[in-house]
This record gives C-alpha cells, sequence and structure tokens, in this order.
C-alpha cells in the first residue's frame, strides 16, 4: 500500500517540497486555537477570540485566490515569500502588542489572514513538473490530502505544547517563524525556482472563467459546510456523554477516519474519469454523514465519526486531479487557491448554520445538516456533469516547455485518469 507513497517521497524534491510546504502553512493551520488561546490569556472573552479568527478567515479566503492568481503570474519565489515575511510580521505585532488598541489587533489578523502565502496551490501546481508521470502526480494529490489531515491533528498539539512550555504570545510567534521557514525552504528548491506558469490569457475573471471549475467549486462549498456543522454539532453531544474529552476524540476520530482513506485512496491506481469518481465519493461521503444522527454512546459515536471521515481525504484528492484539468491555462495555482477557499467558506458557513440549528433543535438536528449538505453536493456535481465531462483546455505541453530545462510550464496529462 505505502509502495507508491515512498516512490514520490524518493523523487528527487519530492519530500522537500511536501515537508517545507507543511511546515510552512503551520501558521495557517493553527491559526485559530493559537488566536483563542492568546485572546483569553490576555483577558480577552471567547466572543473577541471568535471575532479577531473570523476576521483572520475572511482575509485568508479573499487573499489566497489574489495571491495564487499573482503566483500564476510572477512565479512562486517572488510572491510566497513575501508574502508570509508579511504575515508572520503581522501576527508578531498581534502577539507584541496584544489587544489594545483592539483597532490594531483587528488590523493586524487581517493583514496576516491576507498575505498567507499560497503554499498549498503552489506545491499542487509544482508536481506535475518534479514526478512527470500521471499516476504519480494523482498519487502526489492523495498524499497531500492525508498529509493534510496529519498536519491538522499535529498542528494543535504544537500549539498547546508551545504555550505549556512559554507562553500563548511565543505560541504565535514560533509557529509564524516556522512558517516563514517552511516557505523559504520551497521557494528556494529548484522546482520552485525553475516553475512559470503557462502563457494565460488575460481575463478578469481568471481560473473562475471555467464552468467546469466554478461546478466544482459549487460542490465542495456543501461538502465544507457538512463539515464546518459537524464541529459545531459535536459540542452539546459532547457536554452530555463527557464533555471535553468526549469532544476532542471525536474530532481526532473525523481527521484519523479521512487519514484511513486517503492513504488507501492514493495507494492504488484508478481507471475511469475522475468526474465520475468524484460523484461516487460525494455519495459515500453523505451517506457515512446519516449515521451520526444515531448518536449511541461515546465509543461508537467516536466510531461513526471516523466513518463520516473516511471519504472526505479521497474526495479532495480527486478534486485535486479535476482542478488540475478545468483550470484554463496559466491559472493553476489561483484555481487550486480556489478551492482552498471555497472549502474554508463552507466550512465557516456550515459553523454559522448549525449554531442556530443545535440551538432550536439539539445536537441531532445538527448532525442532519451534513448530510443534507453533502446530498446537496452530490446535486450540484449530478446537474453539472456535463459541464465536468469537457476539461477547459487539452492536457498538451507546450513543445517549447517540453524542450526547455529551465522551464516547468503546467506540464499536463491525457483526459484518461489514473490516480
Amino acid at each position: 500500500m505505502a509502495a507508491g507513497y515512498l516512490e514520490i517521497l524518493r523523487t528527487r524534491h519530492a519530500a522537500r517540497l511536501l515537508t517545507g510546504t507543511l511546515v510552512g502553512r503551520l501558521p495557517n493551520a493553527t491559526a485559530a486555537i493559537a488566536v483563542v488561546l492568546f485572546v483569553r490569556a490576555e483577558g480577552g472573552s471567547y466572543s473577541l477570540a471568535g471575532a479577531l479568527a473570523a476576521v483572520y478567515g475572511v482575509a485568508n479566503a479573499v487573499g489566497q485566490p489574489v495571491l495564487g492568481r499573482l503566483v500564476d503570474i510572477h512565479g512562486q519565489p517572488r510572491v510566497q515569500l513575501p508574502a508570509a515575511v508579511l504575515a508572520a510580521l503581522a501576527t508578531t505585532v498581534f502577539a507584541l502588542t496584544g489587544l489594545d488598541p483592539l483597532p490594531l489587533a483587528y488590523a493586524a489578523m487581517a493583514a496576516a489572514g491576507l498575505f498567507t502565502p499560497p503554499l498549498e496551490g503552489g506545491l499542487r501546481a509544482l508536481w506535475p513538473s518534479v514526478l512527470r508521470r500521471e499516476d504519480q502526480v494523482h498519487t502526489a494529490y492523495a498524499m497531500d490530502a492525508v498529509a493534510q489531515e496529519v498536519m491538522f491533528t499535529v498542528g494543535p498539539l504544537l500549539v498547546t505544547l508551545c504555550v505549556s512550555l512559554w507562553s500563548a504570545q511565543a505560541a504565535l510567534i514560533v509557529l509564524n517563524v516556522l512558517g516563514v521557514l517552511g516557505a523559504l525552504s520551497v521557494v528556494v528548491s529548484q522546482p520552485s525556482r525553475a516553475w512559470r506558469s503557462a502563457p494565460r490569457e488575460a481575463h478578469w475573471l481568471g481560473a473562475l472563467r471555467s464552468p467546469g471549475l466554478v461546478a466544482l467549486l459549487a460542490a465542495f462549498l456543501f461538502v465544507g459546510i457538512a463539515l464546518g456543522s459537524i464541529t459545531v454539532a459535536a459540542v452539546p453531544y459532547a457536554d452530555d456523554h463527557g464533555g471535553d474529552a468526549v469532544y476532542g476524540w471525536l474530532m481526532a476520530a473525523l481527521g484519523l477516519g479521512a487519514l484511513a482513506g486517503g492513504t488507501v485512496y492514493g495507494a492504488r491506481q484508478w481507471a475511469g474519469a475522475p468526474e465520475r469518481r468524484l460523484r461516487v465519493l460525494v455519495a459515500f461521503l453523505a451517506v457515512c454523514y446519516l449515521p451520526l444522527m444515531l448518536m449511541p454512546g461515546a465509543a461508537g459515536m467516536v466510531a461513526l465519526t471516523a466513518l463520516a471521515g473516511v471519504f472526505l481525504a479521497p474526495a479532495i484528492a480527486c478534486a485535486f486531479v479535476i482542478v488540475d484539468r478545468h483550470a484554463p491555462r496559466g491559472t493553476v495555482t489561483e484555481a487550486f487557491s480556489w478551492l482552498v477557499t471555497t472549502f474554508t467558506v463552507g466550512a465557516s458557513v456550515g459553523t454559522g448554520l448549525a449554531g442556530p440549528v443545535v440551538q432550536a433543535g439539539g445536537a441531532l438536528w445538527g448532525f442532519a445538516l451534513p448530510g443534507v449538505a453533502g446530498g446537496v453536493s452530490l446535486l450540484v456535481l449530478m446537474a453539472t456533469g456535463r459541464v465536468l465531462a469537457a476539461p477547459a483546455r487539452a492536457a498538451v505541453v507546450a513543445a517549447s516547455s517540453e524542450n526547455d530545462p529551465n522551464r516547468a510550464a503546467e506540464p499536463r496529462f491525457s483526459s484518461g485518469d489514473r490516480a
């Protein structure tokens, strides 16, 4: 099972790019918990902590596609590293000045979110130039999705470790220093320095002029809503079945389920078009959300939550392949960044929707929301099947790019898919 992953990691530059990207994304992955702990340490309320975290999240959602477009135009080093430094400086200002004056705290959080470098989209743009073979690239997408689950599990542990060893203020600064070092490791690598986006047509919509990409983003908005609603619905359930420890186990089980599913999915080759396969994966994802409404005892609920996560990473990995097929030429980093933004916005919407639903109907209705959102995502994919079946452009590498060893310009593969 692990042979495909090991083959990729043994490829020159691959392990460095994956590790550097994950480390570079630590500030973003841990922002919510780090901000909450810092605000509480400064004597602020949970409402203020939530508001500051929300400002960071909204700014991040705006900044990712904008910076992704700049990467496509100007290259990775000229955008990724300056953005990482600016985001780290903004967070450092927040950590050193605290909550007084409050407008400065909000401005610092907005700047930190806005300048978070699009390392995630950048890595996916680099895989074709590093791995070359189609089956390896698709396996790398799956490995990337699995690695995200590891990062979102390990990241909060690093925050709490820094807080226990030093302080919440130190945690913010240390994690952002690590983020800059991770970004630096990526952008000084040969693939990042050599990568150039394919020539792009000037258009104000950028990647969003692809109907297939827009259809995919619409579907994944509801996948994000499903995931965000689970995190809220699990709170009242945990309150009735053991408290914070049970909540922690539920969230860990969700990540472990996705980790297991992504590992199995990426360890084999898949025949057929990824658009059809995504419909199957999202259907299973929606179905696996429904048993959460049974709300058994804590041990059973942990098992059901793990089941609910099994098809998440495979669906995300399959979506990466579809983004690569549908992104208009010269917009690949921006397109991947739009997927990140859409998923993040969806999770935020899910969190917001689940609050009043849980307030009105309790945890049962809260756990009904993920199944509904998953079903809507499937309906979107089915309704836009024809649009998704037609990739935005031929998957061909320009001859000039193939003959230029210093230009890694978005290799594209044929429409046959093997992941």
